[in-house]
């Protein structure tokens, strides 16, 4: 049985991908900053989907925080005792939509820590040990996906620090393809657009109108099981031979027009 970790795993996009991934038959390692007591509804909801000798483990964890990160990989470590995917979704958006000549160092800050330098050093502790599952067992399959959004080239004066976190975790997926090139294991990276999620509730009125008058060729929201679906092709290693690469997910919209 292959086990995923899932950053962010039970909202949102994240609760997407896990819903995806219990489909393939992967066992779910999920985590979050909420309470246990807060995500009970979600669980219930992903355990209903699982088979027998599937399981859902939650952990309550900061990823911007080192001593989180790695007291998480030792707590999979200890209940899975194997991990074959990791999946980087967990991010926050800007605490205020402020200007880029008013953005505060503060918020700056926070937000790259969860999500650059919180995804970049959960890669690091868990590279290390696929890594040295792969020197055990050389028919053991691992791979990373990184959830990043068209905000990695697309400038938002109002929002630029999140814009940055995105162009700067697309590169990291460029650098740990390279580096794990070598032992097999892939990663990707997955863009998606306009999303239904609790993260695009405020500007869900503004962007329904844009869409409506074509901003997005598909002419819809995305869904989280949009997402859940590429994830899924992933994990499945049906792009193999592809790793570096970005998925786009977002119903056509960043495609070049005149």
């Amino acid at each position: 049985m292959k086990t995923a970790l899932i950053t962010g795993g039970l909202r949102g996009i994240g609760l997407g991908i896990s819903k995806s991934l219990l489909a393939e038959g992967y066992t779910l390692a999920l985590c979050g900053t909420r309470e246990i007591h807060h995500v009970c509804r979600e669980l219930d909801e992903l355990k209903a989907c699982c088979s027998c000798d599937q399981k859902v483990i939650y952990y309550r964890c900061d990823i911007g925080s080192r001593n989180d990160r790695q007291e998480l990989v030792q707590k999979v470590r200890t209940d899975f005792r194997q991990l074959n995917l990791l999946v980087n979704n967990a991010g926050v958006t800007a605490k205020v939509r402020d200007d880029i000549l008013t953005m505060t160092e503060e918020n700056y800050d926070w937000l790259m820590k969860i999500n650059l330098q919180g995804p970049f050093f959960l890669t690091q502790e868990v590279v290390r040990w696929m890594i040295e599952q792969k020197k055990t067992n050389s028919g053991f399959f691992a791979s990373i996906v990184n959830i990043s959004s068209i905000s990695a080239t697309a400038a938002s004066l109002n929002r630029g620090e999140y814009c940055m976190s995105k162009a700067a975790l697309s590169m990291t997926t460029q650098l740990w393809s390279l580096r794990l090139a070598e032992y097999g294991i892939s990663v990707y990276e997955i863009r998606p657009g306009l999303i239904q999620s609790d993260m695009t509730l405020g500007v869900t009125e503004k962007y329904s109108k844009l869409i409506q008058d074509g901003f997005v060729p598909q002419h819809r929201w995305g869904l989280p099981e949009d997402v859940g679906r590429a994830v899924a092709m992933l994990a499945r290693g049906d792009l193999a031979y592809s790793t570096g690469q970005v998925i786009m997910v977002d119903g056509g919209m960043m495609i070049p027009k005149l």
